[in-house]
């Protein structure tokens, strides 16, 4: 089975497992998520991943992060562009999601990154997903 969209599944199963109440959640690798999860543990929406390798491609171990209180630390997550529909962005029209209280994950010619890096470095590009 091949997946259109693997961005779109990664952010479905962490949205899926989070609300089911899992403690962590397995993904198909790929580098594109992979740096979408390295950007989710920088700013403190996950606790943890890994790469655990097969024989296949590989998958990504996603160890989700819930406040005491038993709540998914991600309330809200939003694809930004899509196969059919490319959305980008230059650096002065990146969203600011929630007032500066949530993120935009953005793909850069410097690699994948937060909004908020993207404005200290200065560039723009593809809109990934938005965080909250």
């Amino acid at each position: 089975m091949s997946l259109s969209d693997p961005i779109a599944d990664m952010l479905t199963r962490i949205r899926n497992a989070g609300r089911a109440g899992k403690k962590e959640v397995r993904i198909r690798a790929s580098k594109i998520c992979e740096g979408v999860a390295a950007v989710l543990k920088e700013e403190g929406y996950i606790s943890d991943y890994d790469r655990i390798d097969d024989d296949k491609q590989g998958l990504i171990r996603v160890t989700l992060k819930y406040s005491d209180d038993g709540d998914f630390a991600i309330t809200d997550v939003q694809r930004g562009s899509k196969p059919g529909r490319r959305v980008y962005n230059a650096v002065g029209d990146l969203p600011e999601v929630l007032g500066g209280m949530g993120i935009a994950i953005v793909s850069t010619s410097k690699g994948i990154m937060s909004d908020r890096n993207c404005r200290k470095l200065n560039v723009g590009g593809e809109l990934i997903c938005t965080v909250s």
